[in-house]
């Protein structure tokens, strides 16, 4: 048996290669050291994200209510138009004619028909008058017996002709005379000529910007043809076709976001005004439209955007990352915590959840730790605690893309 060594540095070399060993063997019982999380408390925001397009709530086709050949086109894409600006004009001869054929009948009505029938009453009163006079002059000789009852009868018949004939006279004034029948039918002729004329000017209705237009000088245009549409310069809404997973956490409205891919520095607030009632099959997308709070000069329609949709809050979550999260069904998962050295499986119920983050709302507590790698239940090991990410990230969701159960 060889002889310890009697110098001082092999013993403490001899002692801190004991120590070594003891550390190894501690540690080994300790179980690895692993990556993982310490569940802590934090806000969190729950957002949708998505993009979309600009739409305007009113996009107006403005078209022509009579066929006719266009004359001058006043506007193009892109101009700015207020209500009342005149944008088409019409070839109006056709309707200047019958403008002015109706004028010259209430014209005639008043300079000859009306005189011509004034001179009919008094003339039919005139012969009434006659009639009347021979009939009482030969009721008188019949009466004396100078003249027979036929002569009497006739005189009778002809006054009772020329009343009839007066009256017909009063009625054809009455027609022909200032407001009658006849006047209010010419005027309504006229009134319909003028409106005819006035559609071969095409104004605008709304105040807004010209989008399409698609027709020029020359061309024959019909109704139900669109000349040219005008989007509304005062209203305007954000269109997004959203995921049909993202659906669940939407309600009208949330409040949003919006910023145009071509101005990324201005951030425009707006909110939920509608979700589609059904899903597009072929696309798995519903239609979800965000109202902005104020109108944006700058926005053009169909420009693209990326929109946050703020469905959920809380001032005070605990939180713990995706990635650490296992078997996920639902609002249930697993995650496997590290207590007193031990591996354990626990069953949580999560809340909110982000691309980044989710809420656990039962089955920890703050300064559980959590591994974010797998390792047997009932294993030994240590928590090597990683940062949490930050929560700017945490408040972009997407809830269909987080992670696969089993944290893949």
């Amino acid at each position: 048996m060889p002889a310890l060594p009697n110098s001082t540095p092999a013993r403490i070399a001899l002692a801190l290669a004991a120590l070594l060993a003891l550390g190894l063997v501690l540690r080994a019982a300790r179980g690895p050291e692993l990556p993982g999380y310490v569940v802590e408390a934090r806000p969190l925001v729950q957002r949708v994200v998505a993009s979309g397009q600009v739409s305007s709530q009113s996009l107006a086709r403005v078209g022509s209510e009579i066929t006719g050949v266009v004359q001058a086109r006043h506007v193009r894409e892109g101009d700015a138009v207020r209500p009342g600006q005149l944008l088409l004009e019409l070839q109006a001869d056709e309707q200047q004619a019958r403008v002015r054929e109706a004028e010259a009948a209430l014209r005639q009505l008043a300079t000859s028909r009306r005189p011509q029938a004034e001179a009919q009453v008094k003339e039919a009163e005139s012969n009434l008058a006659k009639a009347a006079g021979e009939r009482a002059r030969r009721e008188e000789l019949f009466a004396r017996g100078l003249l027979s009852a036929e002569q009497r009868e006739q005189a009778r018949n002809a006054e009772v002709a020329a009343r009839a004939g007066r009256d017909q006279a009063r009625l054809q004034l009455g027609a022909l005379g200032s407001g009658g029948a006849e006047e209010q039918v010419l005027r309504q002729r006229l009134e319909q000529a003028r409106a005819a004329l006035a559609k071969t000017k095409i104004h605008a209705r709304v105040a807004g910007i010209v989008q399409t237009r698609d027709v020029e000088p020359g061309d024959l245009v019909q109704p139900g043809r669109t000349l040219l549409e005008i989007a509304r310069a005062d209203s305007r809404e954000i269109v997004v076709a959203l995921d049909e997973k993202s659906l669940a956490p939407l309600a009208l409205g949330q409040g949003a976001q919006v910023v145009a891919d071509a101005f990324p520095e201005r951030v425009l607030p707006a909110r939920v005004s509608f979700i589609a009632p059904s899903v597009d099959a072929a696309r798995g997308t519903a239609d979800v439209h965000l109202e902005l709070a104020a109108p944006a000069d700058f926005l053009r329609q169909g420009m693209t955007v990326s929109v946050n949709i703020e469905t959920a809050r809380a001032d005070r979550a605990l939180v713990l990352p995706n990635d650490a999260l296992r078997t996920l069904q639902g609002d249930r998962a697993s995650v496997l915590r590290v207590q007193g050295g031990k591996v354990e499986s626990v069953p949580v119920r999560l809340g909110l959840r982000s691309t980044t983050l989710s809420e656990i709302r039962e089955g920890l507590k703050a300064g559980d730790a959590v591994l974010a790698v797998e390792a047997a239940p009932g294993s030994r090991a240590r928590v090597l605690p990683q940062a949490l990410p930050a929560v700017e990230a945490a408040t972009q969701v997407d809830p269909s893309a987080l992670p696969l159960p089993g944290g893949s």
